[in-house]
């Protein structure tokens, strides 16, 4: 995954740029980067490596370095960005958030005439910053060239591009499948993937952009140079995963969603007589957390900790590339409240399932240190599909996925025919599926949000919501 943020501005903008990409740090942790423009030293850039250091203790040095009152900066879960670029439609810096699938049909159909040529990275891949960019040059113009990028790219692409005049050009992607947001003060605009990083630094909210929106930001002026289309696709992960809970998306806030999401698990629960008396209630920290809270409120059980992730020196454990490193690291960092957890009956509440490894580690840490029963839901429903649009899980194939691997056990190829009923719990499939998924993690019980339950917590209408993941439909 990875965000981006940037400011233009009457003063300096590398404080706001510092602290306002640092803001973005739980959207990946692979590389960081910052490009600035002075008018007496033009275009800068400074890019680090930030697998094992936070962005900001990276950069720290950059308020020395680094100089302008525009700049731009990037949180990246893959490519080193932002990039400098020089072309027929001028010099700039530009960095992205998304997901580039077709890199190598774009690069024979439209690059690799006449001589072409790209740097490669370790493996002979291409940065698909320096893709979008070659695609954006194939134009005249940037708004031209962005629209053309985003039309022939599959996957999805939200820009922001800071030209050497200082301008900033943001432009989100054509379905919006993830947010970009305006803030404004006295001294100028800043543009950010989430809200509240710019409203940490005193911006108010002037403007969300809409699907395939493109504007131009100075100190003083934002002005449209393409208006937004009709369709939008937002990521209903946003809500569910991971998005920052204090940040809002087209109006409506993480944390309020998640827990408006937890009561209606807890209100369906109910209905069924699911998982009857029990001790606690919790979530698996941090998403699942408030997602617990709100199934608590409902169900009357009351919330507890029963374990606590020891987080000052640990890194996110979804990100090392080894499996046996995240399972390692995400052991090492739960530390148990025994009293909480002893002969005690819990339920847990997971923003998602994904390849379910993490899971049964802390579900056999949970039983190792005294639990009764552990009980399991998930916040969304089974992930089906690997998603194609966003780039937030490093799921490789989609037999990584633990619902798509237990249906092919269950049923072979024949069950990928009947998905829809296995991702449904009150089906005979359903059934199969969770009683499957019990057995090989160890709970208790199983259970997934609804698709229909997930949108309801959103409060958006399902046909501005992808949600390819569970169900595959575009």
């Amino acid at each position: 995954m990875g965000g981006f943020f940037g400011a233009v501005s009457k003063r300096s903008a590398i404080g706001d740029v510092f602290f306002g990409t640092d803001y973005h740090s739980h959207l990946g942790t692979r590389r960081g980067g910052i490009a600035a423009f002075d008018e007496n030293i033009g275009l800068q850039r400074d890019i680090h490596n930030i697998e094992n250091t936070p962005f900001r203790t990276k950069f720290h040095d950059v308020f020395d370095d680094m100089h302008g009152n525009s700049a731009i900066g990037c949180i990246s879960g893959n490519d080193p960005q932002p990039l400098l670029i020089r072309s027929n439609v001028g010099t700039y810096a530009i960095a992205l958030v998304g997901i580039v699938n077709n890199a190598e049909e774009l690069i024979e159909k439209y690059l690799l005439t006449d001589g072409g040529h790209f740097g490669v990275m370790t493996g002979g891949k291409v940065n698909s910053v320096e893709l979008v960019a070659s695609l954006i040059n194939q134009k005249d113009n940037f708004v031209d060239g962005i629209k053309f990028a985003q039309s022939v790219i599959v996957g999805s692409a939200s820009i922001l591009i800071l030209k050497n005049n200082g301008n900033i050009i943001a432009a989100r992607d054509k379905f919006g499948r993830h947010p970009v947001q305006i803030g404004k003060n006295d001294e100028g605009f800043a543009v950010s993937f989430e809200s509240f990083a710019y409203k940490k630094l005193d911006y108010a909210d002037y403007k969300e952009l809409g699907p395939g929106e493109i504007v131009e930001l100075t100190a003083e002026t934002l002005t449209q140079l393409a208006p937004p289309e009709k369709d939008m696709k937002i990521c209903a992960f946003l809500w569910s995963y991971y998005g920052y809970p204090t940040s809002n998306y087209e109006g409506i806030n993480v944390e309020v969603m998640r827990c408006r999401n937890g009561r209606i698990m807890a209100r369906n629960d109910k209905a069924l007589k699911n998982a009857e008396d029990l001790d606690y209630v919790s979530g698996v920290p941090d998403s699942g957390t408030p997602h617990a809270i709100g199934y608590a409120n409902e169900s009357g059980v009351p919330f507890a900790r029963p374990f606590i992730k020891y987080t000052p020196t640990w890194p996110r454990s979804f990100l090392p590339p080894s499996q046996a490193d995240r399972n390692k690291i995400a052991k090492m960092k739960q530390i148990p409240v025994h009293e909480l957890i002893e002969d005690k009956k819990l339920l847990f509440v997971d923003d998602s399932i994904v390849r379910g490894t993490q899971l049964k580690e802390t579900v056999d840490f949970l039983y190792d240190n005294g639990a009764k029963e552990v009980h399991m839901r998930s916040a969304c429903p089974p992930i089906m599909h690997k998603c194609k649009y966003l780039d937030f899980t490093n799921v490789k194939n989609e037999t990584d996925l633990i619902a798509r691997r237990t249906v092919l056990e269950l049923e072979g190829e024949e069950g990928l025919n009947h998905l829809d009923e296995y991702s449904d719990g009150t089906t005979e499939r359903g059934k199969a599926l969770r009683d499957a998924i019990c057995k090989k993690l160890n709970f208790a019980s199983l259970d997934f949000q609804s698709l229909d339950g997930l949108i309801e917590a959103i409060g958006i209408d399902r046909c501005k919501l992808c949600t390819y993941c569970w169900n595959g439909k575009e």
